[in-house]
């Protein structure tokens, strides 16, 4: 059976095309995903690329299996607004001596990459297979996994990028099709957002691969000197480490096709030497708040800890799994108007499922139409067409019920039916505290993560006579 009999096709950013999804090698389904820079507590922008590819993680689970899909999701951990945001917060301590500045930055990126994984487990998100952070691939690793400095050497040595005024630049000249993502001609490209046109550069889309570091800033020793890397280079190491020089499907939203994924295509294909980077390339849509776009200046500017945490939005809290489904009534290439609106007819559309779904004491078949629906392109209105159809079918005990409750949880919706199986809570937590020991922090943080998604949410305290650590855990719905 080829895998394109699977039914499934996505829309392809790169080729402006719907096609059927083959993937390199059906055992092992390859997605990478770009993660947040964690300076801040992450916004409702934010949370939309991440429901809409935990939905697509979920569905090729569902068509290839759960052990034949691979999803990397990262986190940017150095940045220059992570840098002002550890001046801002401990410049006091820093100008003291108490603090170094890289001290500084790694309480801000745990705190914030700390929230940001309870925020997007409360709303209903799996944990991706690996969640590798920037600073740790920067050098060369003792595993040989792809690293920053190895690429850029590799860009140097093959005429794709040079050295000036202290920094390390792509020659994007050097790359005839540079710009194919985007649809831009070489001559209309201007420097990214983070990147000024200097007169340094050969021409002024070229982007900065590397640059030094002052005193002040963090840094790395480098054969350009003290430095850090440049924005784009990040993903293109960490997506080589997990899933090779090409892999299946590359995802963010909408805003990130040009400059950054445009230039990790040319990184990636240029040190590969490769045809492309990865096969499928989709982005989600811009969303807008109540007609107007996101600003902290117009006083609609909200994290998902705001709206799941505090009243400032309508008045009220919002439940993960409405601001889930509200996001998901979208088709997820459409722009989004998030609304109190949208949140109150998303809260009604769920309470309906619900209350249809608990006519069944367990779940059922997970329906094939909705499959189908989500097999074309995401397409969730289809599939939310079905709940909405089982739930006028459900009857106590009967196929539809028990179908609707199989469907929501496979979207990622709460149908309280789970038993926790306390045995094998216990064995993940004496695994997450034996890595904790052993200093692996993404692995242990990663098993808190599993257990958040299942609903099984963990305390750490300190036993105070002994001064081990303690974990509890209870159960959060």
């Amino acid at each position: 059976m080829s895998d394109a009999s699977k039914g499934l096709s996505l829309y392809n950013t790169l080729t402006r095309t719907q096609d059927d999804f083959v993937p390199i090698d059906p055992q092992n389904v390859r997605m990478y995903v770009c993660g947040p820079t964690v300076y801040d507590f992450a916004h409702i922008g934010n949370a939309r690329p991440v429901i809409v590819f935990d939905v697509l993680f979920r569905l090729l689970r569902q068509l290839y299996g759960e052990s034949h899909v691979t999803y990397v999701r990262n986190i940017t951990d150095v940045d220059d607004k992570i840098n002002a945001r550890a001046l801002r917060d401990f410049g006091a301590e820093i100008a003291s001596g108490k603090l170094s500045l890289n001290e500084a930055i790694r309480r801000v990126t745990e705190k914030t990459a700390d929230q940001y994984h309870k925020d997007v487990a409360t709303l209903g998100c799996l944990p991706p297979t690996f969640e590798p952070r920037a600073t740790e691939f920067v050098l060369p690793r003792p595993d040989g996994k792809a690293d920053m400095i190895t690429l850029i050497e590799r860009l140097i040595g093959r005429g794709h990028a040079y050295q000036a005024q202290g920094e390390v630049l792509f020659d994007t000249a050097s790359m005839p099709d540079y710009g194919d993502l985007s649809k831009r001609n070489l001559d209309e490209q201007q420097a990214g957002a983070r990147i000024a046109v200097d007169a340094h550069k050969k021409n002024p889309g070229d982007f900065v691969l590397w640059k030094l570091s002052s005193p002040e800033e963090p840094g790395w020793e480098s054969p350009w000197g003290r430095g850090r890397p440049g924005w784009h280079i990040e993903c293109s190491a960490m997506s080589a480490a997990y899933l090779g020089e090409v892999f299946d499907i590359h995802g963010g939203g909408l805003d990130l096709i040009f400059p950054h994924h445009e230039n990790e295509i040319a990184q990636s294909r240029c040190a590969h030497g490769t045809e492309v980077m990865a096969n499928v390339w989709m982005h989600n849509g811009f969303l807008q708040v109540e007609g107007q776009k996101m600003s902290k200046s117009l006083g609609n500017f909200y994290s998902i800890h705001e709206l799941l945490e505090t009243e400032t939005f309508g008045g009220r809290k919002w439940p993960g799994e409405v601001l889930r489904l509200a996001m998901l009534m979208t088709h997820y290439r459409e722009p989004i108007d998030f609304s109190v609106r949208k949140l109150e007819e998303a809260e009604n559309t769920l309470r309906k499922w619900k209350r249809a779904s608990d006519l069944a004491p367990a779940a059922g078949q997970l329906p094939a139409a909705v499959v189908a629906a989500l097999s074309d392109d995401l397409a969730t209105y289809a599939a939310f067409q079905q709940l909405t159809q089982l739930a006028g079918e459900a009857a106590e005990g009967n196929d539809a019920a028990a179908s609707l409750k199989a469907a929501l949880a496979f979207l990622g919706f709460d149908v309280g039916t789970a038993e926790v199986d306390e045995a094998a809570v216990a064995k993940a937590i004496a695994k997450r505290l034996a890595l904790i020991a052993g200093k692996n922090w993404p692995e242990a943080d990663r098993i808190r993560d599993e257990l958040l998604a299942q609903g099984v949410q963990l305390k750490d305290s300190k036993d105070p006579v002994t001064g081990e650590r303690i974990t509890t855990w209870e159960v959060k719905r």
